[in-house]
């Protein structure tokens, strides 16, 4: 029987100087393997886009998405600018792509880069 799991690609964000970092868990632990690192290449289409840092209103979200045929397996966003906080990094309803957006405390507008990890949809 084949493991199911829990796929989230390591990333790293960088958040007021903490560092958080996501990787994939076994959904059970029947059957289960370790995962390893350079598993990227066991994706059939595996493809990193990023959409650079632009300035934009607090709390606006910016979103880039997948190339058609493709879905979002990961992805995240980065804040810039003084006292710049990351509000939110999530895939997109339809899994499509993903969304990041921020704020900057004593500021009208944030820069923001998104980077999406694509796949090819099965």
């Amino acid at each position: 029987m084949q493991a199911k799991w829990l796929t989230t690609l390591a990333l790293t964000a960088v958040v007021s100087g903490a560092s958080v970092a996501a990787v994939a868990v076994p959904a059970s632990n029947a059957d289960s393997t370790p995962a390893r690192p350079g598993a990227a290449a066991d994706f059939r289409g595996y493809q990193v886009l990023k959409l650079p840092n632009a300035n934009v209103a607090n709390f606006a979200r910016r979103t880039i998405r997948c190339p058609s045929g493709k879905r979002a397996i990961g992805g995240g966003a980065e804040a810039q600018g003084n006292d710049a906080i990351l509000v939110g990094s999530f895939p997109t309803d339809d899994a499509g792509g993903w969304v990041g957006l921020g704020r900057q405390n004593n500021y009208g507008t944030v820069g923001i880069s998104v980077y999406v990890i694509c796949a090819d949809a099965s």
